[in-house]
């Protein structure tokens, strides 16, 4: 379901010689790609940004049994950023997440199903190396 971003249609964070630019169309971007592609690395670039933009909150695996869900429910004008969504995200939490209007996500994981996401709102990591750095983009998922 394609809504407009809510919080932000950039963003762009730096760690080492790494580089994150992602450019948000949509209000739900589900990154999907194989192992070993940099989407946790990704994830971690973004959770350190976390600690300086309050409108960024982060989830993985780790935050299974830490309740979760209710931030995610009773929260407004947040970034989500969600890794391994496929652990996390139940059906009814997929459901919920689609339809809301406050919120806005950044999804990494294997199966965008229930989220009403159209194959053009789906997207891989597309790296670069230049001058010693790695730059990531998100690129239209094939």
């Amino acid at each position: 379901m394609k809504i407009k971003p809510v919080i932000t249609d950039k963003i762009v964070t730096r760690h080492t010689s790494y580089q994150v630019d992602f450019d948000l169309t949509q209000n739900i971007t589900f990154i999907v790609g194989d192992s070993g592609v940099g989407k946790s690395a990704v994830f971690s670039f973004l959770q350190e940004l976390s600690a300086e933009d309050k409108r960024i909150k982060c989830f993985n695996y780790l935050d299974q049994n830490k309740g979760y869900k209710n931030s995610l429910k009773k929260a407004k004008e947040k970034l989500f950023v969600i890794d391994n969504a496929d652990i996390l995200l139940d059906d009814s939490l997929r459901q919920y997440i689609a339809g809301d209007m406050n919120n806005q996500y950044i999804i990494i994981g294997r199966n965008p199903s229930s989220l009403l996401l159209q194959q053009d709102e789906i997207f891989e990591l597309a790296n670069e190396k230049n001058g010693g750095r790695v730059l990531f983009r998100l690129k239209k998922a094939l």
